[in-house]
């Protein structure tokens, strides 16, 4: 078994939760909230409402991890949508729980931009 978790895929709740849950509160949230299953494979990370806090919940395959960070500083940048939730790629993954605008990665250039 590899030390580091590397999950399939990544997938922000965009709705903030009560950070006092754990690991079956979140599982529940998972599935009944996000309509996806908590031992799949993939990371589903969670914030607090003022965005400073985030838990993310990874299945391993023998077990489940539960990992909590907080910014001293600044905010999570978090998607604001009417979806449930967001699936990031790996690159804005890094960015976002380094406390990055993630979002920045898919800007585009703008076409009126001169020299």
């Amino acid at each position: 078994m590899s030390p580091v978790v590397l999950p399939a895929q990544f997938y922000l709740a965009v709705e903030p939760i009560d950070m006092r849950l754990g690991i079956d509160g979140l599982s529940l949230r998972v599935q009944e909230s996000l309509g996806k299953a908590p031992c799949d494979g993939s990371a589903y990370a969670f914030r607090n409402r003022n965005g400073t806090r985030m838990k993310c919940l990874i299945w391993d395959g023998t077990g489940v991890w539960l990992c909590a960070r907080r910014l001293h500083k600044g905010r999570f940048i978090w998607p604001q949508s009417h979806e449930t939730s967001c699936v990031l790629s790996h690159a804005e993954w890094e960015w976002l729980i380094a406390g990055v605008d993630w979002t920045r990665l898919q800007a585009s250039a703008k076409s009126a931009w001169r020299v």
